[in-house]
Formats: structure tokens, sequence, C-alpha cells
């Protein structure tokens, strides 16, 4: 009875607090395939790293994108200590980020590839100093490198933002359980959130 009570009261039914004392146990993690897996439980967007070097696009997939600052503008993004492309991408003095859009599917899958084909097909544009963004996304951010942190098998990436642009109508494409998804908006409640005056 007293567990009914403090749930209504906070604004749970019985139902909730069944579904908060149902949870699982926790247990210890001891494969990467299983942490791995719990990490793609989070749904994520997917971002493409890029740039000209010496001439030819050199780029990369990244999901683990985070805004971080507003003054000054700095974003951040994971990538895994000892990857070849972020060897030659960081020897850049632009970088360009682009979000990708719900029509990248196909790009995301073969810009995380290896290889120097990733871009063969791809249609982009590159900036007056290098950086190179991905045709159709809905925003293009244009980096230069800040600072890099280690931070276990991954180094996070602190990037400075010196211009920016965006689209509308295009939809993002989302990272959720190994596998490409779309946003659509939950539809909106017919009830006013606030009562009529």
């Amino acid at each position: 009875m007293q567990s009914h009570d403090r749930a209504v009261r906070h604004g749970r039914t019985t139902s909730d607090a069944q579904r908060v004392l149902t949870m699982p146990n926790l247990a210890d993690i001891t494969e990467q395939a299983d942490l791995r897996r719990l990490f793609g439980l989070f749904p994520t967007g997917v971002t493409a790293l890029g740039a000209m070097e010496d001439g030819r696009p050199v780029g990369m997939t990244a999901s683990a994108f985070v805004a971080v600052s507003l003054n000054p503008p700095l974003v951040s993004v994971c990538i895994k200590r000892g990857s070849w492309t972020w060897r030659r991408l960081r020897a850049c003095p632009r970088i360009g980020i682009s979000f990708l859009g719900d029509s990248h599917a196909v790009a995301a899958r073969q810009l995380a590839q290896t290889g120097d084909n990733r871009f063969s097909g791809l249609d982009y544009q590159v900036g007056a100093e290098g950086a190179l963004f991905l045709a159709g996304a809905p925003a293009w951010l244009d980096c230069s490198v800040e600072k890099e942190v280690e931070a276990g098998d991954h180094d996070i990436v602190l990037f400075r933002l010196h211009r920016a642009a965006a689209a509308e109508g295009i939809s993002p494409l989302i990272f959720h359980s190994s596998t490409f998804h779309t946003l659509s908006p939950i539809a909106r409640s017919l009830t006013p959130l606030c009562p009529a005056e």
C-alpha cells in the first residue's frame, strides 16, 4: 500500500511502479560484444568527416558526435585510436562534418569501409580551405582540430567550428541497434497542455 501511495504521489500509476520494480538485475559486462550491443541501444545521429588530401577525398563516418560549447563554438567526435583514416584527416587544415540525412544510408556504409574508393559515386563539394561536404545533408560544419583527448581505446577529438550551413526539410539518419533508421514525429495530443482561459 505504501508503494502504491508513493507511486501516485510522484505522478505514476501502479503499473508504472511495477515496471520500475521489475527492471532486470544489473550484471557485469565481460565481453566487448555485449558492451557494443549495449551501446548500440542508444540511438545516435551519423556524421561524415571529410577533407581533400593532395587533391583526393579522404573521409570516414562517426556516430559519436556531441555539441560541446556555444562560446567558443566547439563540437566533438569519438574516433577509434590508431585509425588510418584519422591519421590522414587530422593533418588537414580544415575538416568538413556533414550531418547525414535519410538518403545517406548507402553512403554511410561506404564511408565506413576500408580502402581509397570510399567516395566513389558520392556527390560532394569542397570548401576553399579543403573541407569536404556531402551533398544532400541536413547540415554542414567547417571545422579545424582544436584538441585530442585519450579516452580508452578511442580519442575524443574536439573541433572548433568556423562556418556552417543548414538545409530545410531533410530528415537525419539515425543509427540504432546496428541498423539505420529515420525519425518520425510523435503525434501531438489533441488535449491542450494548459486549460483555456
